[in-house]
């Protein structure tokens, strides 16, 4: 089995990179996840992972004649993670349409794929983990200009035919009902977890580790659990989803 999912939110400063490993943890619980750092313009995981240090990254991997995909593969925190540099260079040498069978040959060897991706929907390697994904997680804050540009994001997925698997609020402060109301009207998919504000996820960065790894205990991590519990996997054929990315059309930023 396999099934891809976007871990995606129209705007930066939601979590999403913290909320795409808390979910990989959980789900790695009883499946097994592969996290995949499709940010390549302004990739972070690396550093909550851990990774900062490691030599091949998926840029190595999406430039012509590149490194195999499996070089950039670390085993960490119960996962398969491919984190990307940070390099500016690689990133403008990196073709995005790489990313397809990259992602294709990951999910021969996967149950999950988590895919954390760029912020914005403002180029076409932004726009591509969400076309490539069976369903996307969109992550925001209850906010209305987060709600406003989850919203662009659900639209575009619907669009490509990828499926919404719900939403997470997070870096909640306060009651959210208002917020919560407004996203069951508007989003596809229900409201996975609300997530509270939390000084465990600042610390979890700056160890250099995983939320779930850092602050097992935490209210936040408890909340990552209950949404990663709302998602169930489907049982997607691993030759099918494989050849779907490997044709998938890169289309132009919305």
């Amino acid at each position: 089995m396999v099934e891809a999912f976007a871990v995606a939110s129209g705007k930066g400063g939601t979590g999403k990179t913290t909320s795409t490993l808390a979910l990989g943890m959980a789900l790695a619980d009883e499946y097994d996840v592969t996290v995949v750092d499709a940010d390549t313009g302004m990739a972070n995981l690396l550093f909550h992972a851990g990774l900062a240090d490691v030599e091949t990254t998926l840029h190595d991997v999406l430039v012509e004649g590149g490194a195999p995909v499996e070089a950039a593969t670390y085993e960490r925190f119960g996962m398969s993670v491919v984190p990307c540099g940070t390099s500016l260079a690689a990133f403008e040498s990196a073709d995005p349409e790489r990313l397809r069978a990259a992602v294709a040959e990951l999910a021969a060897d996967t149950d999950v794929l988590l895919l954390d991706s760029p912020a914005t929907l403002g180029s076409k390697s932004a726009v591509l983990p969400i076309v490539l994904a069976d369903r996307v997680v969109v992550v925001l804050q209850p906010t209305i200009p987060a709600v406003s540009d989850g919203l662009k994001v659900q639209e575009y997925a619907l669009s490509y035919g990828s499926d919404i698997a719900g939403t997470i609020f997070n870096r909640v402060q306060g009651d959210v009902t208002n917020a919560a109301e407004k996203a069951d009207r508007y989003f596809e998919g229900p409201l996975l977890a609300t997530v509270p504000e939390s000084d465990a996820v600042r610390a979890a960065r700056s160890a250099g580790e995983p939320l779930l790894a850092h602050a097992p205990d935490s209210p936040a991590a408890a909340a990552y659990r209950e949404a990663a519990d709302g998602l169930a996997p489907r049982d997607g054929d691993e030759d099918a989803v494989a050849e779907r990315f490997r044709t998938a059309v890169i289309p132009d930023p919305p």
